[in-house]
């Protein structure tokens, strides 16, 4: 079986997007199996519909209004250069409210039921396709496999939002009783489960670089320092996962192609910008048609 599996990565899931976008309408690759993580997990649905077009027109037009209803920071730029900062004023605010949270992402639940339609969903689930959300269940302090086959549409659209909540910038939710967050605390990239329940070929679509260019500035303030740090632990979450993701496939005898970002699209993935996604959403249709075309 073949599978299509897309990492966490915020607004750089466009350039994800456009890697699916050459796979699928370009070499005609057709997977049995789709995975996707936080940003992965707002691709898959389209992607395995074919509706790379539509998907296209949805995510590049993603702003921080249709992901925040009170946003954790404030986006400041001079000249070319974006710096972020905490908006005190909305922090507090959230606080007031007793919520969990620096922030709050019920817009992007909204988004979302906005673009994936019971249409959309009802069509997957009649098909032979499978369709993977990943989330972490912090209650139990283990990463689960949400099957689109045995959700409802609601259940389906919950999964997704729940898996793209980076805590503690965006909602921390509950649902059957445990609280759950992004599925990358707990896993990038899921390589490992995709071959475990039987892909033998897999496209695996990581949003970040192979290899690190630069060094990280150093933080201005609070915000930027705890964004570091989850930064920091996601890149060796994100080595983890890959690695154990090849051992596997070599001792299954599975065949995996990693597609990584040729270079640092941004150091904050929670900046939305039309664009900037419409140009990675280019570089990535670009990047596979020419690591495709080099083999």
């Amino acid at each position: 079986m073949r599978a299509l599996v897309i990492s966490g990565g915020g607004s750089k899931g466009a350039f994800a997007g456009g890697v699916g976008e050459y796979l699928i309408d370009e070499m005609n690759n057709d997977y049995d199996i789709y995975f996707g993580t936080s940003t992965g997990s707002l691709l898959i649905t389209h992607l395995a519909l074919g509706k790379t077009q539509e998907l296209k027109k949805l995510f590049t037009k993603v702003t921080q209004e249709k992901i925040f209803d009170n946003c954790p920071f404030r986006i400041k730029k001079k000249g070319k250069v974006e710096s972020i900062s905490i908006n005190h004023l909305n922090v507090i605010r959230n606080f007031i409210k007793g919520r969990k949270t620096f922030g709050e992402s019920n817009n992007l639940r909204k988004t979302i039921q906005e673009a994936i339609t019971i249409e959309d969903f009802n069509k997957l689930k009649d098909s032979k396709k499978e369709v993977f959300i990943t989330v972490s269940n912090l209650s139990r302090n283990k990463v689960e496999y949400k099957r689109l086959k045995n959700c409802s549409y609601i259940d389906y659209l919950d999964w997704i939002w729940l898996s793209c909540n980076y805590v503690p910038f965006m909602t921390l939710s509950v649902k059957e009783g445990c609280e759950y967050a992004d599925g990358g605390l707990g896993t990038i990239i899921s390589v490992e489960e995709a071959i475990r329940i039987g892909s033998s070929y897999l496209d695996a679509i990581i949003l970040d670089t192979e290899f690190q260019y630069t060094n990280r500035v150093h933080s201005r303030n609070a915000f930027q320092a705890l964004t570091s740090i989850f930064n920091f632990m996601t890149d060796k979450i994100e080595s983890q996962n890959i690695k154990i993701g090849e051992l596997m496939a070599y001792k299954k005898e599975a065949k995996i192609n990693l597609y990584y970002t040729p270079r640092i699209l941004t150091n904050n993935s929670l900046i939305f910008e039309k664009e900037k996604m419409k140009k990675w959403w280019t570089e990535g249709f670009d990047y596979a048609r020419m690591k495709n075309n080099a083999n």
